[in-house]
């Protein structure tokens, strides 16, 4: 018997391990090097309009971030009950909403510049976490943790956690229970953010 829990064990921290190097965490950080200098720092920091930055960060999420991924995790079950047309809607103004907030959000970051610390496994086999920090003017570096998903040969982020606060969790938490309240659901929801956006 003893052997068979041995044999078990070996077998399952085989496919632990299997599953922790399911992504490079080289190439992860790699990956968010290339979106945090080419693309965030480059713009921020950049003489470009108003509207050349809204064009270059619309670009820099529909390509490096995975926002289809995010929208269904985000709806969590209410995902599965949604229509077709309401899935639709809902990633689409989803979509929008986070280009609005995160290129603002980045905005406080002008003038600085990304530094990497490590890596970290995620629990889910597919993914891994790149975290950096960005010195302030004033107090403590801010953290800013990058939740990175392979699919297939391609990397793409699917959270962003700055100072503790999660993208992907503060949405899910705020959308779920504004659904769970609205009299229409998921079509309150999707009207609210549209109103946000105006």
């Amino acid at each position: 018997m003893k052997k068979l829990y041995a044999l078990l064990f070996s077998v399952i921290m085989l496919f632990a391990g299997n599953a922790q190097a399911n992504v490079n965490p080289k190439d992860a950080e790699n990956f968010i090097k290339n979106v945090t200098q080419t693309g965030i720092e480059e713009l921020i920091n950049s003489n470009a309009s108003a509207a050349e930055k809204k064009e270059r960060f619309t670009k820099l999420f529909n390509q490096d971030l995975d926002l289809d991924f995010i929208g269904k995790f985000v709806l969590g079950r209410y995902w599965r009950t949604a229509t077709p047309k309401q899935q639709e809607e809902f990633i689409s103004v989803y979509r929008k909403l986070n280009l609005q907030t995160w290129s603002e959000r980045f905005d406080d970051f002008k003038g600085k510049h990304f530094e990497f610390l490590d890596t970290e496994n995620s629990k889910s086999a597919d993914q891994i976490f790149v975290n950096t920090q960005v010195p302030m003017s004033e107090g403590a570096p801010a953290s800013v943790k990058w939740r990175v998903k392979k699919t297939g040969n391609d990397l793409r982020i699917v959270d962003i956690i700055i100072e503790n606060v999660s993208l992907a969790q503060t949405s899910r938490s705020e959308y779920t229970s504004y659904i769970q309240k609205s009299p229409q659901g998921i079509d309150g929801l999707i009207q609210e953010l549209k109103a946000k956006l105006k």
